[in-house]
């Protein structure tokens, strides 16, 4: 299969005044082909945003990245933003109230991206930017294009925010939890939007959530991240199927739709580890129901469970 994206043991730690002080990222590896949608998932503090802006080249003051990632081959360069942003790399990010500056029109900040990345006219630009705000289901493109961000709903502007990462035809992607403000209803459009969308034009999407209700959905591949590392990975219909892993099956288990209606749902006691320095065995021990005394004292690796499907505990095949 071809790959479009891979990432080699990516890690990232934070240091000050020349001392460590956390390392949230702690060896990722994952690959996504041209027009897979691979759902990175977790609790907040797992990892997911940083591995996202590590691959867009975005990674905030004091980060020290290490590993790999190569787009198409090519190595990215962690020293400065990546080359590839806005352009073979695209982002959506989860709040669009947030995402665009108030004082100028849509149509003025996505002409920005289109004479940044494709040098092209003010009037080509505007063509082509109706066309796309045409494409993403935004009625009356004209208005929009006129339109400040205030003047339009929560779903609209993502829509516009879709347009704007999809106009440069990116190879890939990245949705940062990208329905987190929206209602249900318009959440579900808007990831059917992105669905047929790739269908249209190829791209893959490496889509950033915390909700694997979402990852049933529209995902082909998941990968379960807890305390910066993947813990179980695989096909989706697999993984969700067939969990093996207690943290994967904590997750599911806090979905509503696998609970008879008026039954409380299943919560993973406590919360991820704030600080990840000098953790010595399994980072999940605390929160286990399924905790051994070895469990404290060796860090599992990631070992097959099926065609493509791994996890990392030292308990596997004990059910």
């Amino acid at each position: 299969m071809t790959e479009l994206l891979r990432v080699d043991d990516l890690e990232i730690a934070f240091a000050e005044r020349g001392r460590l002080t956390n390392r949230p990222v702690r060896g990722i590896s994952f690959t996504i082909a041209p027009g897979e949608v691979l759902g990175i998932v977790g609790e907040t503090g797992c990892g997911k945003s940083l591995t996202g802006l590590a691959v867009l080249g975005m990674l905030p003051a004091g980060a020290q990245p290490s590993g790999r990632i190569l787009l198409d081959g090519d190595e990215q360069d962690f020293a400065r933003p990546s080359a590839a942003r806005g352009d073979a790399v695209s982002i959506v990010f989860q709040n669009p109230g947030t995402a665009f500056n108030p004082v100028f029109t849509l149509g003025a900040q996505l002409r920005a991206v289109l004479v940044r990345h494709r040098r092209t006219s003010r009037a080509k630009a505007r063509e082509r930017i109706l066309e796309y705000l045409g494409l993403v289901g935004l009625p009356d493109p004209d208005r929009v294009f006129e339109s400040y961000p205030h003047e339009l709903s929560g779903g609209m502007l993502q829509r516009v925010m879709i347009a704007m990462a999809l106009i440069c035809e990116p190879r890939l992607l990245i949705l940062d939890e990208p329905t987190t403000a929206l209602d249900v209803t318009i959440a579900r459009q808007i990831l059917q939007l992105v669905l047929s969308l790739r269908d249209r034009f190829g791209f893959g999407v490496l889509l950033i959530t915390h909700n694997l209700g979402i990852v049933q959905e529209v995902c082909d591949t998941v990968a379960v991240l807890y305390a910066g590392r993947v813990i179980e990975s695989g096909p989706a219909t697999e993984v969700l199927l067939r969990p093996a892993h207690p943290y994967t099956r904590g997750l599911l288990g806090a979905l509503p739709s696998r609970h008879p209606s008026g039954e409380p749902l299943d919560a993973i006691r406590g919360s991820v580890p704030a600080n990840l320095l000098g953790m010595s065995g399994c980072a999940f021990a605390d929160r286990c129901p399924r905790v051994q005394d070895r469990c404290r004292a060796t860090d599992p690796s990631l070992e097959p469970v099926g065609s493509l499907h791994e996890a990392a505990c030292l308990r596997l095949g004990e059910d």
